[in-house]
């Protein structure tokens, strides 16, 4: 799926992109056959509320962090080699929708996506990768994995002793085994958990009973009971019980004052996932859009030659139009100058009439003047 894309310049750029928004808190991620295969924001279930975080899936690692920057930059990186991965369905439970496990051997969490659309497509995506892997490194997939803490506000009473009420001052922690929150007394003891930590680790007393027997039948060595007279050690997972995003406020937007999330953050859809294709399918694409741009071409040049057709018929027709009224004005001069000659002769026959009317009273009046003259002596 991604073969293609190892020595492409695209997928260079993309890699010293994500590497440049990490800055300098970061691990350098160009690697040689690494590939970019996707990235996008999704929800992460911390210790105290539901909050948004990048991700960004490799061919060969998982790697998320904290948003400083949306697309801009990043801090407080996560590197998770794939063939540590375990992904698990997670149910709809109210408003966390959308979601699945993501469980390694040192650290294990939920994660939701904006859709079930999106999820579908992370889950697929991480899947093909982390099949590839295996099958072209020889690598094989981890079997241990971390609890995935239960939330602060799942609980506000001990899950071991059943008594014990958090408040501000009694605190709650975090089974480092089993993820389930106990209270001090309840939490006490550490216990090496090498998947997880070259250092021991706080863990509850039933696993930590459980962990000892396992070790009694090996022959290992179990470690002391740490007592809450003494001053408190600080948790050695890499992380402590604040977790490596930082304490939250019980004031802080989607949770209530028990630590309780109430509400999950929605991706806007700017957020929505980016998933890299591979060559063929980007000369597929080029080419459909090279066709499209020709048969666009065509078509203007089509609805030019009609135009230009049409300017043609219209230069015509407004010819004819001018020939036509030529005619027409030249038969109209003819027919008027017609008229007029009708008309002048018409004119000139009765004023001939008239003449020779008059004419004939002259001769007719001096023919009666003679006799009347001839009367008169």
């Amino acid at each position: 799926m991604v073969d293609r894309l190892v020595n492409s310049e695209a997928n260079a750029c993309r890699i010293a992109a994500v590497e440049s928004c990490f800055g300098s808190s970061g691990e350098p991620l160009a690697v040689s056959g690494r590939v970019l295969v996707g990235e996008g924001v999704l929800t992460k279930m911390c210790r105290k509320k539901p909050k948004p975080r990048q991700f960004f899936l490799f061919n060969d690692i998982l790697v998320y962090g904290n948003i400083v920057i949306n697309k801009k930059k990043y801090n407080k990186q996560h590197i998770i080699p794939l063939e540590e991965v375990k992904l698990e369905n997670l149910a709809d439970d109210g408003a966390l929708k959308n979601g699945w496990f993501i469980r390694t051997p040192t650290k294990s969490f939920a994660v939701y996506a904006a859709t079930a659309t999106e999820k579908s497509e992370w889950m697929a995506h991480i899947t093909k990768c982390l099949e590839d892997l295996l099958k072209k490194t020889g690598k094989k997939q981890s079997t241990e994995h971390a609890a995935v803490w239960v939330p602060d506000g799942d609980a506000t009473t001990c899950m071991h002793c059943r008594k014990s009420q958090f408040s501000m001052i009694n605190r709650r922690h975090h089974c480092r085994k089993c993820g389930a929150v106990v209270c001090g007394p309840c939490s006490n003891k550490k216990f090496l958990i090498p998947s997880q930590s070259d250092k021991p680790l706080r863990v509850c007393l039933a696993c930590y009973d459980t962990l000892s027997k396992s070790a009694a039948t090996v022959g290992s060595a179990d470690l002391s009971p740490i007592s809450l007279d003494k001053p408190e050690l600080p948790d050695s997972s890499g992380e402590d019980d604040s977790e490596e995003e930082g304490d939250d406020t019980n004031q802080e937007k989607g949770t209530n004052g028990d630590g309780k999330a109430t509400d999950l953050e929605v991706l806007s859809t700017d957020d929505k996932p980016t998933f890299y294709r591979n060559h063929s399918e980007i000369e597929t694409c080029d080419n459909s859009n090279e066709t499209e741009e020709k048969s666009k071409n065509t078509s203007n040049n089509d609805s030019n030659s009609d135009a230009t057709s049409n300017n043609n018929n219209v230069e015509v027709s407004e010819s004819h139009s001018t020939e036509s009224s030529s005619v027409i004005k030249s038969d109209s001069t003819s027919v008027e100058h017609s008229s007029s000659s009708s008309v002048t002769q018409s004119v000139s026959h009765e004023t001939t009439s008239c003449v020779s009317s008059s004419c004939q009273e002259s001769n007719d009046n001096t023919s009666s003047g003679g006799c009347d003259g001839g009367s008169v002596e």
